[in-house]
């Protein structure tokens, strides 16, 4: 006989939308941060790095992350991160323009895209630049280029090298649309073209080759599946080298900054995403098999880019912020599920889900920012926070005023940040939305503790195998009227609340509810903006009523 389960949860009969603004709340921050120079930034972007994969969010972790662990000893950790959406490109488009993805587009660009960043949209490093920084990416783009301004013919395929004048100027990429001074890279690991890039050309010696099966047979990756895309390539193209040689780069930028103009580094990792090849130094580093041993490596490349800081004399004025992209892999092979059963570790911790999911795992992601002298240092907090809040926290302290055209997702979270603020933070709602098949596009509302799934799961690609789902204490919980969570007793996603004895109605007790949040969601959706600093009254009031009576007779399997 299956178990009845009472729980209380709370019905937010009107939903708010107003937050105030922070940008003048706390006059004393203004004051203490103005005395000081303007902070050098060095952000680092892990790519698929999971939630339960660094050491200091998981204390069960078969992964040691000695580096990334003193960042979080010296700064603030956010336990309610989020990133944009599940997959890449989305997430690096929010993040650089302090705006919902979905206002642009959805999914991930494949080979050869085209850029996303409108030409007028003010990006994060132009606005530094804008008020005197010289700022710089390193790493991954995986934002578009004008691929077609050097092809030789424009109805010729793209695979070969030959197809491609390669002394041309390639616009649109991280200096033209970025708004970067400098920019080095491969643009995206497992596409083409396998070469280097420098500010809007290829740096030495250009694609002379063709990467094929053959050669992606000859690849050593050590786990999973190099995730393969055919295309020009250097003959000499060493994937083992992608990372060293961004580290090269990356201490290089710092080493020769000068101590008069702010500089903004933004460190984006070509790693734990596919293909999972750690250089052979750090083989056996972890108890997770090569994909640990990748994330080791990427914990030392963090360690090695914070000893360049200190040794250049940057410590005290440099604000240092860590975070991924998205959750852990699973597409080739079911990458994360098979490693957790055999080595034990679940990249996503106590999250479910994974990359393009809309489950917790997919887009919650670490968080840690470090400023010596106005940042805390070892604080965790469990405010909601959203990488989108990046631009408009950086925009208060570097006094840049934006315009109501400017990161209007974006929340400054800067009184958090310095400690003097309600741990509860400025936002209460994030609208999620992850899926590159168009016809399946779903979203979710997360609004205080409560999350709503529009879908009948927040699974967008991969489901787990069963194996899986008996361990970690899962079961089919798919409703066609999708899935509510409270997530302060409900972190890991088990108990869907809406029961799932019928599938194909709500219970009347939950209605209000669920048209409560679907009515926030189509309210961020179709508004130009969800900044509290572009919300000049209250939308709506918001009044709490206990339901415990009500949920007691809403009956429903464990």
């Amino acid at each position: 006989m299956a178990q009845v389960v009472r729980q209380p949860i709370i019905l937010l009969v009107l939903l708010s939308c107003f937050i105030p603004d922070t940008k003048s709340n706390n006059a004393e921050i203004g004051v203490e941060i103005g005395e000081r120079s303007p902070p050098n930034i060095l952000l680092l972007y892990a790519d698929d790095l999971g939630y339960g994969d660094i050491s200091s969010y998981n204390q069960d972790s078969k992964i040691q992350t000695p580096n990334i662990d003193r960042l979080a000893n010296n700064g603030m950790s956010f336990t309610d991160a989020h990133s944009s959406s599940g997959v890449c490109s989305p997430s690096r488009y929010a993040l650089l323009t302090g705006r919902y993805h979905w206002r642009k587009f959805h999914e991930h660009l494949g080979r050869y895209g085209a850029p996303v960043l409108d030409k007028i949209q003010l990006t994060l490093a132009e606005m530094l630049k804008d008020v005197g920084y010289h700022t710089a990416l390193v790493g991954k783009w995986h934002l578009g280029w004008d691929w077609n301004a050097i092809k030789k013919n424009p109805n010729n395929n793209r695979d070969f090298a030959s197809d491609f004048d390669w002394s041309k100027r390639i616009p649109g990429g991280p200096i033209e649309r970025g708004g970067f001074d400098y920019y080095f890279g491969d643009d995206v690991i497992n596409f083409p073209p396998y070469c280097w890039f420098e500010n809007e050309g290829v740096y030495g010696q250009i694609p002379n080759d063709y990467f094929n099966q053959e050669k992606f047979k000859q690849l050593n990756q050590k786990e999973g599946s190099m995730q393969h895309n055919a295309g020009p390539m250097r003959d000499d193209w060493d994937f083992y080298a992608v990372l060293p040689t961004l580290l090269e780069k990356g201490i290089k930028y710092i080493e020769t900054r000068d101590k008069v103009t702010p500089w903004f580094l933004f460190f984006s990792f070509p790693s734990p995403h596919l293909p999972i090849i750690p250089n052979d130094k750090f083989d056996g580093a972890s108890d997770a098999g090569p994909y640990g041993d990748s994330v080791v490596q990427l914990d030392d490349s963090v360690g090695r880019l914070l000893h360049a800081v200190d040794a250049a004399g940057f410590t005290q004025n440099t604000l240092v912020v860590f975070t991924s992209d998205n959750g852990p892999e699973t597409l080739t092979s079911k990458l994360a599920y098979v490693r957790a059963t055999r080595y034990g570790h679940w990249s996503s911790g106590i999250l479910r889900g994974a990359k393009r999911d809309l489950y917790e795992g997919g887009h919650r992601v670490p968080m840690i920012f470090k400023w010596p002298g106005i940042i805390p240092e070892g604080k965790t907090i469990s405010a909601l926070i959203s990488q989108i809040d990046i631009f408009a926290t950086v925009a208060a302290i570097v006094g840049y005023e934006l315009t109501s055209e400017d990161a209007e997702d974006s929340y400054n979270q800067l009184p958090l940040l310095s400690g003097n603020y309600d741990e509860k933070g400025t936002r209460d709602t994030i609208i999620y939305n992850t899926n590159e098949v168009p016809i399946n596009r779903v979203y979710a509302v997360r609004h205080k503790e409560l999350v709503y799934i529009t879908s009948k799961t927040g699974y967008t690609w991969i489901t787990p195998p069963q194996t899986w789902n008996n361990e970690y204490g899962y079961r089919d919980d798919w409703h066609n009227q999708g899935q509510l969570y409270n997530l302060t007793s409900d972190v890991g996603q088990r108990r869907n609340i809406i029961p799932i004895n019928n599938r194909y109605q709500i219970p009347p007790p939950l209605r209000p509810l669920i048209k409560q949040l679907k009515a926030l969601l189509t309210k961020i959706r179709t508004s130009k903006s969800d900044s509290p600093r572009l919300l000049p009254m209250c939308l709506a009031k918001t009044r709490i009523m206990e339901l415990d009576e009500v949920i007691n007779r809403c009956k429903y399997s464990t």
